[in-house]
């Protein structure tokens, strides 16, 4: 048997500040531009890896949740708290360089860890934390 993660799901709060980021500082491609009702969903994924993506979608959307909830959600999101996602690159150094020439929310400059990983990490537009290896 063979299981593969086909979609992992971030929220985002801007839509076009998401795109920016993932599609242009990131380098994936968009897959999906969905729009309903005023909200945005975008898929978007590393280029030559179709099974693989991420949808990008509007937080708190949920009908079933409070509005003490959906304000919760919200401030874990801007605080950076709710979504988070690792990526892996071959060339670590060089991705840097290009989300700090694209003025990418830097976190964590690259650095090898104690764990034995060689990381660093960045924040989307949201405020999703991502590792990348």
């Amino acid at each position: 048997m063979n299981i593969t993660i086909h979609y992992a799901f971030l929220p985002h709060t801007d839509a076009d500040a998401a795109l920016g980021f993932y599609r242009d500082a990131l380098g994936f491609e968009l897959r999906k531009d969905v729009g309903y009702d005023g909200m945005r969903w975008l898929t978007v994924g590393p280029v030559g890896q179709p099974q693989t993506s991420i949808v990008l979608h509007p937080p708190a959307t949920d009908p079933g949740l409070s509005d003490d909830e959906r304000r919760t959600i919200l401030e874990l999101i801007a605080k950076g708290s709710y979504g988070a996602l690792t990526l892996a690159s071959d060339d670590l150094d060089a991705l840097f360089d290009q989300l700090v020439s694209r003025r990418a929310d830097i976190v964590q400059e690259p650095m090898d860890q104690p764990y034995g990983e060689r990381d660093c990490a960045v924040r989307d537009p949201a405020g999703n934390l991502l590792r990348i290896n």
